[in-house]
């Protein structure tokens, strides 16, 4: 395909996310947190750049099985539109229920559920890996013969619907609920409650839960997160935590029929040895604190002001990446190299907030960095002399900001 849906879509999102912030100030709710909000969108912009190396598993190999092995030609009709969805949403439904019931599998998609909060942001934290887990669950439908641009078509579409679901703005809406996965039904899956957890997968039709028994109404407001938070507003760390809490356990376990059980039973289970299952605990709301980092003004607006030029960067970067007749623009050497920077760029605007020694250098090695690469690429490229002042004038604006915060934090340690 010559565009991707889901990245066409980014202005939307942001323009939504506008909307409910507003709402959100005009009502005195408190949904939002800019160390929160910064490390979920974090997460979405390391899925993306990650898809551009994982597009194979993504849609490569469904093209092959539906160009070699699909055993009907179908009529392209209402019916077959109709069929297409219901069988992708289906698909979806169970991709995304073994994705909470397979150990192996949650490491590829915790991170959507790390947040302890509940808006729109939350919608585009996405891991970076949990398409290694689930393509296959779609592979049936290039088999029977549904076309592979349809099939990114309805695919993009079940994805796009699930964005408006993440809002505690919208509570309970009627008829609608009988059928279709709507903000409450989703909240509940969010939650961390004992009888929140591993209920309500569905993408668009939440038939597909109350005809598999992983139906549940939401009562009480839940509580969000996961039952072993992560503590982090690390993009990166957040993509590897579980499968690190893995490989602890893995060095734990002596028998290797527990270690391939360990990678296949659900998250929480351990041989009896180790102590069996670990079910979730109940959330103690009067002494729950959700995971929070203090930072100054100065550095809010620090890290903001960087992370608008990651996320314009980033949208250019992922616009560009067909050619006006379909042909990458990028060799993957390209792609890996800009992916690289994305990729430090939002680790330190999330591990900023976490005042780590180690952030603090890297941030000052890539206040250095970037100036120097655009000055190179201006210069290797024969770019105009606005390159050289745009190098310059970034330069200097963040060298000085970040002194002042760097003196801010050492005056605040020192008293």
């Amino acid at each position: 395909m010559k565009f991707n849906p889901i990245v066409l879509s980014i202005p939307i999102f942001f323009l939504l996310m506008g909307v409910e912030i507003l709402i959100e100030r005009w009502s005195h709710q408190k949904l939002y947190r800019l160390n929160d909000s910064v490390a979920n969108l974090s997460c979405g912009i390391t899925q993306q750049i990650s898809g551009l190396f994982l597009r194979v598993l993504a849609i490569g190999v469904y093209v092959f099985l539906y160009d070699h092995f699909a055993l009907f030609t179908l009529p392209v009709n209402w019916i077959y539109w109709v069929s297409l969805f219901l069988l992708a949403d289906l698909a979806y439904y169970w991709a995304h229920r073994m994705s909470h019931e397979i150990n192996l599998f949650w490491g590829g998609h915790v991170v959507h559920h790390q947040s302890e909060e509940y808006n729109l942001s939350v919608a585009l934290r996405q891991s970076s890996f949990q398409v290694v887990w689930t393509f296959a669950f779609s592979l049936p439908l290039a088999i029977i013969g549904f076309d592979p641009i349809h099939f990114v078509l309805v695919s993009a579409y079940i994805t796009l619907y699930q964005f408006w679901i993440h809002t505690e703005l919208i509570n309970k809406m009627g008829w609608f609920e009988y059928i279709f996965n709507t903000p409450s039904h989703h909240r509940v899956h969010h939650g961390r409650n004992p009888k929140y957890i591993d209920k309500n997968h569905a993408g668009t039709l939440i038939i597909w839960d109350k005809m598999f028994g992983t139906f549940q109404e939401e009562e009480e407001r839940p509580t969000y997160g996961i039952t072993k938070p992560i503590n982090s507003w690390n993009a990166v760390w957040a993509n590897f935590s579980h499968y690190a809490d893995m490989s602890r356990d893995l060095k734990r376990i002596t028998k290797w029929s527990d270690k391939i059980k360990y990678m296949f039973k659900k998250p929480g289970w351990l041989p009896d040895y180790l102590g069996g299952y670990q079910a979730a605990p109940e959330v103690d709301k009067s002494t729950y604190k959700k995971y929070d980092t203090r930072s100054t003004l100065s550095l809010n607006l620090y890290v903001s002001f960087q992370y608008l030029l990651c996320l314009a960067g980033t949208s250019i970067f992922l616009f560009s990446q067909k050619l006006p007749d379909g042909t990458d623009r990028f060799t993957t050497w390209e792609n890996l190299f800009m992916a690289t920077l994305i990729a430090w760029v939002v680790v330190n605007c999330g591990v900023l907030f976490e005042n780590k020694t180690w952030i603090r250098i890297s941030e000052w090695l890539r206040i250095f960095v970037f100036p120097g690469l655009l000055i190179l690429l201006a210069y290797l490229y024969s770019l105009s002399p606005g390159y050289y002042i745009l190098a310059g004038g970034y330069f200097i604006v963040s060298f000085t900001w970040f002194t002042i915060i760097t003196r801010q934090q050492h005056v605040q340690i020192a008293s």
